[in-house]
């Protein structure tokens, strides 16, 4: 089964534009995770309608932040992407007539839906500012162990 990485993809994207001092375009967006604008654009269209960012057409436009980094949580992020699954385990079949599969479903919904609080609540807890400052204190790092002032910019 295929893994879905648009959310980290668009926390990756979410702090190009907070970095930013203008709107970026799809196409050096796209540069940034080696992909299509296209895919780009559609992704962040929902993050547009969740109020997340904001686009701006024409010459000079592209994308901006349009929520504070500060109170914005990746869960926020995570249901504005729709909520992806977050797991590739499944029910063979969700409706099944045999008991020994509907015990297995019982055994196993209960599980995943324990994981899955675990998980939205633990997203809840970060936010963009906080990834933020993590990547500030790694590329301070960084630039320091390879004598450098800058070293991320797309």
């Amino acid at each position: 089964m295929n893994t879905d990485h648009r959310l980290s993809g668009v926390l990756h994207l979410l702090l190009h534009l907070m970095e930013a001092s203008g709107p970026i375009p799809s196409d050096r967006l796209a540069t940034a995770l080696d992909t299509n604008p296209a895919v780009v654009r559609r992704t962040m269209a929902g993050l547009r309608e969740a109020g997340i960012v904001t686009s701006e057409k024409g010459h000079g436009g592209g994308w901006r932040l349009s929520s504070d980094p500060e109170k914005l949580t990746l869960l926020d992020v995570y249901r504005a992407l729709g909520s992806p699954r977050l797991f590739a385990v499944g029910n063979r079949c969700e409706t099944p007539a045999c008991l020994i599969e509907q015990a297995v479903n019982v055994a196993l919904n209960d599980a995943f839906q324990e994981a899955e609080a675990l998980i939205t609540a633990q997203l809840a807890t970060l936010t963009l500012a906080a990834l933020s400052t993590d990547f500030s204190e790694r590329i301070k790092v960084y630039a320091t162990a390879n004598h450098r002032e800058n070293t991320h910019v797309i």
